[in-house]
């Protein structure tokens, strides 16, 4: 018969290749190959083969079959996906790869009998073919990490003048958003900064922390030991970001030398009958890892009048980052729990140092203590959210998201400065590609998100705001949240993500990166894996595209994937600054991921 070849040009690349994989026919080449192969199979053009798979043809239609087939109606095909599904589901539950391990004389088996029981459908069907066509022709895209570290000095330079973090809700995370839009904008796409008010604290004045030994020469302290008057007074002020810090939410708290306020030990803060010895008074808790979470020691707190909570690191980054002692470190609460905020209690987190020097010295009542926050916790700020998109032939959407906003008391070069920096790495990667291979069978989207280190408040205020069509569209999240690897202290990434196979893919082009840069794949071990959708971790903003798309807090799950490196020793600290930051690393997940973007958007086209 005659083929429309002005039908063929105007259909999408998309549609080429839906129509295309349901013939068995391979789907690489550009749209110009597409259209071509179509047209070739239509007009009858001769048996095809699959790519990879035997020199076993393929059965052609005759005239009364090719009927039968355009009169199936779509319940029908799904049928058919559906049986060819649950015949490799059947063959094992299994990764790919260990299917196609099996016996060939096993696969063989496995498909006569399938094929004698439907009739000899599910043998032209695309899924068994793919089985036997081996693991796709997976291209790598390229991933410029000295460009990434250029991105990372960028946002670092945006942080507080004396704090030097990106908190949300601040002219720095404002300033982040924008810069990431201009980077978004540069590398070709539309860009969008959305706004979001959440419950978000903010400080108000730089806070304070001192112990003052009183004078000991007679009558020079009649106004009170440790007074101005007090002029043989001795008092020690101990630094902000390195001795000491804020803790996510934290109320206010204003004590003074002369008012004598007890420093209660609390131990871990597990026993609840410990917290009434605390009322009007300071607790201190050790962190030593088996304490409850700040969430659950402020409440306590609230429950029973604390004046402050002073927690003491003496569990996390000790002896790492400074000899002999654990630098305190920024860590929030679960604003949800609490009725109302305890808008009167102070909360910080001390050195192990700091900790046992103030209570060795107030407890043998040779100091007095002084502590001073001053916190707004009670109200909303303005979080943004940023996203750039390529359009795709396909509503369906791949997003990639990191968050752009860091804790107050550090750069955040490596939670979650590499997770941005990685994210507009590969919307420039992508943005090029748009441009030599035109439109994508998906939407692309770049997003990153400021208030993650508060409660996941910018993805989930996203999410929110776009729950109708991301419940439709949503094909893949790729969350990139410290997605590096210490060079010297680091032992490789997990990755992971909710689809099997989503992560068979992932594998497959894991497998390419190893045979391409075996220099890195030696140095980063990379580790993949699936996890059933409930046990997604909740700690990143890849949480809210799998739990919260379903109004009913249930399945069905959006799939997400994500990447974590090796963490920092550096942690929320001060000192997760750019001295130890290595861009190299980013490239591990940068070219697995983006690849698996690219393979889905433009299927096995060169890059």
């Amino acid at each position: 018969m005659d083929i429309d070849s002005d039908a063929l040009q105007s259909m999408t690349v998309a549609e080429l290749k839906d129509s295309l994989r349901k013939q068995g026919l391979a789907l690489s080449g550009k749209k110009s190959d597409l259209v071509k192969r179509l047209g070739s199979s239509q007009s009858g053009g001769g048996a095809s083969k699959v790519k990879g798979a035997t020199d076993a043809t393929l059965l052609e239609d005759n005239s009364d079959t090719a009927t039968k087939t355009s009169a199936k109606d779509n319940s029908t095909e799904s049928m058919m996906n559906a049986i060819e599904l649950s015949f490799i589901q059947q063959l094992t539950r299994e990764p790919v790869s260990t299917i196609r391990s099996l016996p060939i004389s096993v696969l063989l088996t496995a498909v006569v009998m399938l094929v004698a029981s439907t009739g000899g459908a599910v043998l032209l069907g695309p899924n068994i073919l793919s089985w036997f066509a081996g693991e796709p022709d997976y291209q790598l895209i390229e991933f410029d990490d000295q460009r990434a570290r250029s991105y990372a000095d960028g946002l670092i330079s945006l942080g507080h003048p004396q704090w030097t973090g990106r908190l949300s809700g601040t002219i720095e995370e404002s300033a982040t958003a924008d810069y990431v839009k201009a980077n978004l904008t540069q590398a070709g796409m539309g860009a969008l900064i959305e706004d979001h008010d959440v419950p978000m604290f903010e400080i108000l004045e730089e806070p304070l922390l001192s112990i003052c030994t009183p004078g000991s020469v007679p009558g020079l302290n009649s106004f009170g030991a440790c007074s101005n008057a007090d002029f043989g007074r001795e008092i020690k002020n101990y630094d902000h970001r390195m001795d000491f810090v804020l803790q996510g939410y934290s109320g206010s708290a204003d004590i003074r030398y002369n008012e004598n306020v007890g420093l209660i030990d609390l131990g871990n803060g597990s026993e609840e009958s410990d917290w009434p010895s605390a009322a009007g008074a300071v607790g201190v808790i050790w962190g030593k890892g088996d304490n409850a979470g700040n969430t659950d020691l402020f409440l306590a707190a609230q429950e029973n009048d604390l004046r402050a909570i002073i927690l003491v690191n003496v569990k996390q980054n000790c002896g790492e980052l400074i000899p002999d002692d654990c630098v305190p470190f920024f860590k929030g609460v679960r604003v949800a729990e609490f009725e109302a905020m305890p808008a009167n209690i102070g909360f910080i987190m001390v050195s192990k140092s700091v900790g046992l020097e103030i209570m060795d010295m107030v407890n043998n009542q040779s100091a007095l203590f002084s502590m001073y926050t001053n916190m707004d916790n009670e109200g909303t700020r303005t979080v943004k959210s940023v996203c750039g998109v390529i359009p795709g032939e396909s509503e369906q959407v791949i997003i990639f998201g990191a968050h752009h906003d860091t804790v107050y008391n550090g750069p955040g070069a490596i939670d979650d400065t590499s997770g941005t920096a990685s994210v507009l790495e590969l919307a420039a990667q992508f943005g090029a590609i748009e441009k030599n291979h035109g439109t994508p069978a998906y939407t692309l989207q770049f997003c990153t998100w400021g208030g993650e280190e508060e409660g996941l408040w910018g993805s989930s205020s996203w999410v929110e705001k776009h729950r109708d069509d991301l419940t439709t569209n949503l094909r893949l999240y790729i969350n990139l949240d410290m997605n590096h690897v210490d060079a010297e202290r680091g032992n490789g990434v997990w990755m992971f993500g909710n689809n099997a196979e989503d992560m068979d893919h992932v594998r497959g082009i894991a497998n390419r990166f190893n045979e391409s840069y075996a220099n890195l794949s030696e140095k980063y071990p990379i580790s993949i894996e699936t996890l059933d959708s409930e046990d997604m971790p909740y700690n990143s903003d890849h949480a809210p595209f799998v739990y919260e798309l379903n109004p009913n807090d249930g399945p069905p799950y959006g799939m997400a994937a994500g990447v974590y490196g090796s963490g920092s020793s550096e942690y929320h600290t001060y000192l997760d600054d750019m001295s130890r930051f290595n861009e190299e690393s980013l490239k591990v997940s940068g070219i697995i991921y983006g690849s698996y973007a690219y393979y889905l958007a433009w299927g096995e086209v060169p890059v």
